[in-house]
């Protein structure tokens, strides 16, 4: 048998673009930017290459704007405008923190319980340990600010020297609303306080809502539902509401992309159009991945891809070559195990959930691998790439 000669698997590349503003022309720019790099870098598309597009792009491109203002109105309208619970929020200057101006804003209190020993994206508050050496139980305990300030003192984020507690308190109290801070892990806990919540967890949001529900709570609302519809003519998100959302000048935040479908389905015809290929196309956040040094969770998104093609739906179905060269092919070597383990690539079925020789491949959604590997191609700063590029990802071993 042939041996196989191509060196190269799965390459990711991130692909420079224009800076993108409101009401450009996404899928032309996108394709003609794939286009020139390929013809400037000399390598050519094939069918089933990844083209990857930032959420954030998107959403700049199709103006999903609001104000702060717009949230004060829609908190204000939706919980009535006096003493407000917010719970579970991300400890996040871009993230959260102009969301919490704006609900300050449209109340006259604001209760923060903060989830600790960390938030939900694992941003520590305080240590667990130093939680540990208190004698603290975080699934039970509620804490006041003096009892935390008592026994845990400031506690600066390791990453952005930022304590979270403080500027918190600060960010409603300019906003003009009192606040009241505790700490606690319960849903429930908040009802001490009002009956009028507005939960801020991302991926556990549902549980939160029935649990608050079934606790006799009177309003109980998600960041998915605030601006989930325009208030006086802002942009938003009918799905994801405030989930999502990043900060983009003191007084404005940007939406997570609404109806994304339409210009994922456009950029791969104009592909195809172009070269005769059929690629895939996605739009991408926050990566799904953890960070082992600070414990951050990456995905403050509420999802990794809001829109893709048909292509990527689904898991990978791979074999572990390690397992078939160390077990089912231990007695052979060179030559011969190539071809065996090609033949087994070759012969492997539709699906291989159990089998001892899929055991340590990676169950997950391809959306969220190829979307994580994206968000680390294309960065947060200023590596001007909001388009990855993703080759040969579908390949395997038997591919020449």
């Amino acid at each position: 048998m042939e041996k196989n000669t191509r060196r190269v698997g799965t390459v990711s590349r991130g692909i420079r673009c224009p800076i993108i503003r409101q009401g450009d022309d996404l899928a032309s720019i996108v394709t003609e930017s794939v286009l020139l790099a390929a013809q400037e870098e000399g390598f050519a598309l094939h069918d089933r290459d990844v083209i990857a597009v930032t959420e954030s792009i998107v959403a700049r491109a199709q103006g999903n704007y609001a104000s702060v203002r717009d949230i004060a109105s829609d908190v204000r309208s939706k919980c009535g405008g006096e003493t407000v619970g917010v719970i579970f929020p991300i400890l996040s200057r871009n993230r959260f923190a102009i969301c919490l101006r704006g609900i300050a804003m449209g109340a006259k209190k604001i209760v923060l319980m903060l989830s600790y020993p960390s938030d939900e994206v694992g941003n520590e508050l305080v240590s667990l340990d130093k939680v540990d050496e208190a004698g603290v139980n975080p699934y039970s305990d509620v804490l006041s600010l003096k009892q935390y300030r008592d026994l845990f003192g400031e506690n600066k984020h390791e990453f952005t020297g930022v304590d979270y507690v403080a500027y918190y308190s600060e960010v409603v109290r300019k906003a003009g609303a009192e606040v009241e801070i505790v700490f606690a892990n319960q849903p429930k806990a908040i009802l001490q306080y009002t009956d009028t919540v507005i939960t801020c967890d991302i991926h556990t949001r549902a549980r939160t809502k029935r649990i608050l529900k079934a606790a006799g709570a009177r309003v109980v609302l998600g960041l998915d539902e605030i601006l989930n519809a325009p208030v006086n003519g802002s942009g938003c998100n009918e799905k994801y509401g405030l989930l999502g959302s990043n900060k983009s000048t003191e007084d404005t935040v940007k939406l997570f992309p609404r109806d994304c479908g339409p210009l994922v389905e456009e950029i791969q015809a104009r592909v195809l159009k172009e070269t005769g290929k059929k690629v895939e196309v996605m739009v991408y956040g926050d990566g799904a991945f953890k960070d082992p040094k600070g414990k951050i969770w990456e995905l403050a998104d509420p999802v990794v891809s809001p829109a893709h093609t048909a292509g990527l739906i689904g898991t990978p179905n791979e074999l572990k070559l390690k397992y078939l060269a160390d077990n089912d092919f231990a007695h052979l070597s060179g030559d011969e195990l190539r071809a065996a383990i090609e033949n087994s690539i070759r012969a492997k079925d539709g699906n291989l959930k159990g089998q001892m020789a899929s055991e340590g491949t990676t169950p997950r959604q391809l959306t969220d691998l190829i979307g994580s590997l994206c968000d680390l191609t294309s960065g947060s700063g200023d590596k001007g790439t909001p388009v990855v590029l993703v080759q040969g990802y579908f390949d395997n071993y038997t591919n020449g």
